[in-house]
């Protein structure tokens, strides 16, 4: 957001003598910082403020059957073309393999191109992308953003079919799509890799289905600029991660999905279920089952989750998978330790509890977050001590300190988180900096942890991780997410940097379970100073670094070497006693998939080496780009561009681009994110910090904000930036009158 000066700028500290003749061009001079204000306010705010106009125009602009219409450069409104998706995934014991299937259809008579943002996995590899029209299928070629980007835009030129498919973040994606003639359907398929995640005996995969709109916070503010030089942009590509979001409550859900999992866990399986959506089973054998939406389709709206158990007794404690690659070989180890039998002895907590209630936390998740927020309260201990933040645009830190965990302080904290309401901007970096800021970091004989709540609707996650590498310390950070459609990146990548971890709540009766189950981690880790050791050499690991566990999660590491043989030794304590496990290599199970995952593991690694500080930019692109071209996948780096060789679009025929429309986000709504209609733009204040010395009820309850998730300020950026100019003339002409 936007800072705006409390006083006027500085005037020169030069006394009027010195100004009494101005040297040549010093009048030009006075007028460069207010100049460049102006232009940066301009800057700063077109692309920010276009985003909003794509969401409050574009997700409104509709015909009178309801269809929604989208505007192209140089042409009338044209209707978007229409998207349906298919997932297909087949789980194989602990990775699964998915296609995607996006079929982009255009209803009208102009040509056009679609481009469409959609979310994956955040541990997906994604290796394959096909192009299909009528009856021909382009494969894509792997190549380096740029170049593909360029391969891209000639073919498009040339009225050829083209697609591509670009990673915005690991867990966002767009795929572009040119020359779509009229009333024609072309196909766009994905396809990737994933690891199945599993904890305390539940496995579980996750497919997003909707990109949510994110919060970008604004570049810094236009006097910083002016008196200190141009800061970095927190989100230097946010008009790449947002696109149009129709409102519920004047169109129909749209992007219908179909989905289809045929599970193979490898073991007689219990549970088969889906929190988040009504399901078919089928049951194939003991190990094997089949799974389909019971209404056939569902709107794109939230997050797909299945999770399974297994039988009685059958529960594997070890997984170990081995696949050939390119005359090598890697090797997917996944090793449960055994709970201790004599759990250690509690040790007393300092625990910061940080709550989201930005706009995009209204309704249920809002409910979710503060039951899940009172539960872990009423978790404290005697010993323990604890502190309570609220953030939206702004943030209240309950208490000055953390204070122990009595009757009177909890009695407090839960009215205080009682009265909380969902307003504002999601300014996530103060807050998270006030709540690893450590005041006795000599207290070592106590777990400082903090415990944070949101749906991590931002774009700045980069910041996020560069503060929490940066000022952890001590602390360990436990991520909540919170509602249907989180952004699994953030939480995920969050926890592992803070050396915590991270669970997801979808639904409201999830919220009691797995609250209860995170709380139990946070008493103590189950298994600390774990090492792996292979006995041959050459082997290259991931993690490099093997994180503590919390009770029920395993540990995943993958390997890549010249041949799978020897041991592999895992040491560790275990309620402090020592524990030590022996893997033969050779005996690890053939699976598939196995080298597209250590590749995407090694990359994760990279990036998160250069956002911490722990690799230089250019030494981790080189490491992340041959690792993305040597195995074929998607990233930062690198894109899927596939090209139809015969052009289609006869010469002279205009092309209309459009981005197709999103759903909001199940349970999200509408005005509070975005503002309604008519209301004119407010300026929230900026980031501050402030102590919640009023009755709970009255601080927690924040202004509603009508700017959009991923909107700035730009005609008050504007306006001051005039405002800036018009200082300088004035200025300027008083002291040439002197």
């Amino acid at each position: 957001m936007l800072s705006l000066p409390h006083s006027p700028l500085p005037l020169s500290p030069h006394s009027r003598s010195s100004l009494a003749h101005p040297a040549p061009g010093l009048t030009r001079n006075l007028l460069l910082g207010p100049l460049i204000a102006l232009l940066l306010a301009l800057i700063a705010g077109i692309t920010p403020a276009r985003a909003q106009d794509s969401r409050a125009q574009n997700s409104r602009a509709q015909d009178g059957s309801g269809t929604l219409l989208l505007r192209f450069e140089g042409g009338a409104p044209v209707e978007a073309p229409r998207l349906k998706a298919d997932a297909a995934i087949s789980v194989s014991g602990l990775t699964a393999r998915a296609t995607i299937t996006q079929a982009f259809r255009n209803t009208t008579s102009e040509w056009a191109e679609g481009t469409y943002l959609f979310p994956l996995p955040e541990d997906a590899a994604v290796d394959t992308m096909k192009l299909v029209v009528g009856d021909r299928v382009i494969v894509a070629d792997i190549r380096e953003r740029a170049a593909a980007r360029r391969v891209y835009e000639a073919a498009k030129a040339e009225g050829k079919a083209a697609a591509l498919t670009e990673q915005q973040r690991p867990n966002l994606f767009t795929n572009a799509v040119a020359n779509i003639g009229p009333g024609e359907t072309v196909l766009v398929q994905i396809e990737y890799q994933q690891p199945v995640r599993s904890s305390a005996g539940t496995y579980a995969l996750r497919l997003p289905t909707v990109a949510a709109p994110r919060y970008s916070p604004a570049p810094p503010a236009v006097t910083a600029v002016v008196e200190r030089g141009a800061a970095a942009d927190p989100v230097p590509d946010r008009e790449k991660i947002a696109a149009p979001v129709l409102d519920p409550a004047r169109h129909a859900p749209i992007n219908p999905l179909t989905l289809t999992i045929d599970l193979m866990a490898g073991f007689p399986l219990g549970q088969v279920r889906s929190a988040t959506h009504a399901v078919r089973i089928e049951e194939r054998s003991a190990s094997e089952r089949r799974i389909t939406l019971a209404d056939g389709a569902t709107a794109a709206d939230r997050d797909f989750e299945l999770t399974w158990t297994a039988a009685p007794g059958e529960a594997p404690s070890i997984g170990l998978f081995r696949e050939q690659v390119a005359g090598a070989e890697a090797v997917l180890a996944v090793v449960t330790p055994p709970e201790s039998a004599s759990p250690a002895s509690p040790v007393p907590r300092d625990v910061v509890f940080v709550i989201d209630n930005s706009g995009s936390m209204g309704g249920a998740s809002m409910r979710q977050a503060k039951a899940s927020l009172l539960i872990g309260l009423d978790r404290l201990g005697a010993g323990d001590r604890f502190n309570v933040i609220r953030f939206d645009h702004s943030f209240d830190t309950l208490f000055p300190d953390l204070v122990p965990a009595d009757a009177g302080h909890l009695m407090r904290a839960k009215s205080f988180v009682a009265g909380l309401q969902a307003s504002g901007g999601t300014e996530m970096l103060a807050p998270l900096q006030a709540a690893l800021r450590d005041a006795t970091p000599e207290e070592t004989g106590r777990l400082r942890q903090v415990v944070f709540l949101t749906d991590g609707a931002i774009g700045n996650e980069a910041q996020i991780f560069s503060a929490i590498a940066t000022e952890r310390g001590r602390s360990r950070l436990f991520m909540v997410g919170i509602g249907s459609a989180p952004n699994g990146y953030l939480m995920r990548h969050a926890a592992e940097v803070g050396q915590g971890s991270f669970t997801q709540i979808d639904t409201p009766d999830q919220v009691t379970e797995r609250m209860r189950a995170l709380l139990v981690k946070l008493e103590s880790p189950a298994v600390t100073d774990l090492t792996a050791t292979f006995s041959e050499p050459g082997i290259d690991v991931t993690p490099a670094r093997l994180p503590d566990l919390y009770r029920g999660e395993p540990l995943t590491l993958s390997a890549r070497m010249g041949q799978a043989r020897g041991t592999l030794t895992l040491t560790g304590r275990i309620g402090g006693q020592p524990w030590q496990t022996q893997l033969h290599l050779d005996a690890a199970q053939d699976g598939t998939g196995i080298g597209k995952l250590w590749a995407r593991a090694k990359i994760a690694e990279a990036e998160t080496a250069r956002l911490t500080g722990g690799l230089t930019t250019e030494a981790a692109d080189a490491a992340i780009l041959r690792l993305a071209l040597d195995h074929g996948l998607t990233t930062r780096l690198t894109s899927l561009v596939a090209v139809d060789a015969t052009p289609r679009r006869p010469a002279g025929m205009r092309l209309a681009s459009t981005e197709l429309p999103l759903n909001l986000p199940a349970g999200w709504d509408f005005e509070t994110v975005f503002g309604t209609q008519d209301e004119a733009p407010q300026l929230p204040p900026p980031p501050r910090q402030r102590r919640a010395a009023a009755p709970a009820t009255q601080i927690a309850a924040a202004q509603a904000v009508a700017l959009p998730q991923t909107a700035t300020d730009f005609e008050i950026r504007a306006w001051l930036g005039a405002l800036l100019l018009a200082l300088g003339l004035v200025l300027s002409r008083r002291r040439l009158a002197a």
